[in-house]
């Protein structure tokens, strides 16, 4: 069986990602099956559907073209500096992820205005038809996005290995660093660009709709509503799709990098992750089924049934390491169960700091009796308190994992944690369909029974996407940490290819170069939330005129005499959002290139001073590093703060605290705008930045040092 498994391992992995396209594919039928309710019903999710979609075709045009250029630059800079060859596979190896990072959202986008009009057809059954229906139309996100990013990454792996036949793996290592690069900086554009667009249209939606006009949630006379569900599904669907796959994608590639790096004779090491991956596919999967068939409420069905997906992808990574590993297979096999016990332990921390059943959330309810200062104050507040136990178990994680097996056993704990991304996207997947369900059966006039199903399946997805991010989050601090070691690593021997006597660069905070680097690195997630936080406001700000004016102009829009432009409000974000995601996605990208660069230009330019280019390795090294710890704490302070106040808001509208229109309510409604920004826009775009910062940075090493 070893024997099998050392020779065909990977090609298994490919085959278990075609069952998880073969299961999305079923899945999406049943969907699509389902009924899909009236005529209104039909016009409305057309409606959105089309808006989704308008965005998303200008968005990928102008993606494509930064892409584009991109591509070039990475052809003729890497070919100058490691050869053509190389140069040409590194640029289709980027090409290959930019592509897949922007099917993976496409897809999620698809699938998601297919499933919201059934999701609120299904909700005049019962909350559990509902619940099914939404899940499974994430459940198709989630199976499509991890057998792509598991195709994508194996397959070139593959063929770039047989192509270049190198016993090392160097070549086929470099061009697959460019597929990390293109998924990581095409999921930064994704997220901000769909972020900012669903952000702006809710905000401006609420601040003119609800607070001054006392409109209820998705009212059809409000003229940004449709804006705000086609946000939805190109933010939270397509940049939720686009951002996972990076993840997942760039996760499992630096667990190769890795593993080539110090285990190049051994193919073992390489093989394990993909096989990981596949064989979670199978515990996924089963994970899906059971909250199909089960009969449980629907928070607890959605938690157990990744409870039980983890469970059983540990019994069947146990045999794998027996099998791989022999008598070192405890080595490997614990560093799995360390990644799955992070999944669940982060789902378990999220969902308390952001779900209506638990103290936080109701603390935030609670302070909004007396006003909207104190609501905002409480609810910031939470977002800092709910840093503290992730941190601690990503440290207690590293330290065990290293224990067991070094660096490498770092990356298989992250590799077993992002293994579960199947059912994982499924949960977040879930909570803007339920969003779009709920808007769909307002403006379609169903009863308010139906309403109240869909209102409480989105206080349950929006917990779902609180935890999902702050899964997603864990796992990029330990990503991005294997991701450092892997850019240290490449450097060193780099250096030595050049030079056999060069000596290991000191990375001791004794160098001040070191500290200059921690700084610059440290910075760079509050540069980035505050360009992203920026352009929420701005683009909110035009939706609020935008409403107001119609509302002036047409008078009988509140009276139900006249229809609303809504196709203007939807213009008005596209736009936007388009025009100001593309400096903050572009940021990182620029940082590392003057942080390498500069020094080396002055210590040409100025030789007198003694500035090399291994003082630019030296900064840029800490610079990964300062980068990774404060965004870290950003982006899970930001996704907690966002998730709590918007659920506090939901805890109130359930009858407490006065309810609908009372103080509190209104209060609330404020401090929800103001965490909209924070959990939809800048904190999970923090996560492909420290990606972006740390590939990038591996792959200039043979430009600039």
């Amino acid at each position: 069986m070893d024997s099998f498994l050392l020779q065909y391992g990977i090609p298994t992995a490919l085959a278990l990602g075609l069952l998880a396209i073969a299961t999305a594919v079923v899945l999406a039928v049943k969907v699509r099956a389902s009924d899909s309710g009236t005529a209104l019903m039909h016009e409305i999710a057309a409606a959105i559907e089309e808006g989704a979609k308008a965005y998303l075709r200008r968005q990928i045009m102008t993606i494509s073209s930064i892409a584009s250029v991109l591509f070039l630059l990475i052809f003729i800079f890497k070919g100058l500096a490691s050869g053509w060859i190389t140069g040409g596979a590194t640029a289709l190896g980027f090409l290959i992820g930019a592509g897949c990072s922007l099917l993976a959202g496409y897809i999620g986008m698809r699938v998601a205005v297919i499933s919201n009009v059934r999701t609120a057809q299904a909700a005049t059954v019962g909350a559990k038809a509902a619940l099914r229906v939404a899940f499974n139309g994430g459940a198709v996100t989630g199976l499509l996005v991890v057998g792509l990013a598991l195709l994508s990454v194996g397959g070139f792996y593959l063929g770039a290995n047989a192509f270049f036949d190198d016993p090392t793996h160097k070549k086929a290592l470099d061009a697959i660093v460019g597929l990390a690069l293109g998924s990581s900086l095409i999921s930064v554009f994704a997220r901000l660009g769909g972020g900012i667009y669903t952000k702006a249209a809710d905000v401006g939606a609420d601040l003119v709709g609800k607070i001054e006009q006392g409109l209820d949630e998705d009212d059809p006379r409000n003229p940004a509503t449709i804006a705000d569900n086609v946000g939805d599904n190109v933010g939270d669907c397509a940049g939720m799709a686009a951002d996972v796959f990076e993840t997942y994608a760039v996760s499992l590639i630096g667990s190769v990098l890795v593993a080539a790096l110090g285990y190049a004779d051994q193919p073992q090491y390489i093989i394990f992750p993909f096989l990981l991956c596949g064989l979670s596919v199978i515990a996924s999967v089963l994970g899906i089924v059971f909250i199909n068939v089960g009969n449980l409420k629907p928070s607890n069905a959605l938690l157990t049934g990744v409870a039980l997906s983890a469970v059983i992808s540990g019994l069947l990574f146990l045999p794998l390491s027996w099998t791989l590993f022999g008598d070192e297979w405890v080595s490997v096999y614990v560093p799995t169960l360390v990644g799955l016990a992070m999944t669940f332990i982060t789902v378990i921390i999220t969902n308390y700091y952001t779900a209506t059943e638990f103290a936080p959330v109701r603390k935030i309810a609670k302070a909004s009796q007396t006003g909207h200062a104190t609501n905002i104050i409480a609810g910031l507040a939470v977002g800092l308190h709910a840093t503290l136990l992730p941190v601690f178990f990503i440290g207690l994680s590293i330290v065990i994992s290293y224990s067991f097996h070094g660096l490498y056993g770092v990356a298989v704990a992250v590799v077993s944690m992002l293994s579960l991304s199947g059912i994982i996207i499924s949960l977040d997947a879930f909570g803007p369909i339920t969003d779009n369900a709920g808007g769909v059966a307002v403006m379609s006039k169903l009863p308010k029974e139906v309403r109240k199903i869909t209102d409480e399946l989105d206080a349950i997805g929006n917990t779902m996407k609180a935890v999902t991010k702050g899964y997603a989050i864990a796992s990029a601090g330990l990503a991005a940490l294997v991701l450092f070691r892997s850019y240290v690593g490449e450097l060193q021997a780099h250096r030595l290819l050049a030079d056999v006597n060069a000596v290991p660069i000191d990375f001791s905070l004794e160098n001040p170069t070191i500290l200059i680097g921690l700084f610059i690195g440290g910075v760079l997630p509050f540069l980035f939330v505050a360009y992203t936080m920026d352009a929420v406001g701005k683009a909110a700000g035009a939706v609020v005129l935008e409403v107001r004016r119609q509302l002036a102009a047409k008078p009988g829009i509140l009276t139900g005499t006249d229809k609303p432009e809504y196709g203007t409000c939807v213009y008005i974000v596209t736009k936007a959002a388009l025009g100001e995601m593309i400096f903050p996605a572009l940021l990182p990208l620029l940082a590392v290139l003057l942080v390498a660069g500069i020094p080396s230009f002055l210590g040409k330019v100025f030789p007198s001073w003694g500035i090399t280019s291994t003082d630019g390795a030296t900064a840029l090294g800490a610079v990964l590093v300062g980068t990774i710890i404060t965004g870290l704490f950003v982006a899970i302070s930001l996704t907690s703060s966002g998730g709590a106040c918007d659920n506090a808001k939901k805890y109130i509208e359930e009858g407490h605290y006065g309810g609908k229109g009372s103080e509190a309510h209104a209060a609330a409604v404020t401090g929800d705008t103001v965490g909209d920004p924070y959990k939809d826009t800048s904190g999970p775009a923090i996560n492909p930045m420290i990606k972006v910062v740390n590939v990038v940075a591996i792959l200039i090493i043979p430009l600039f040092f």
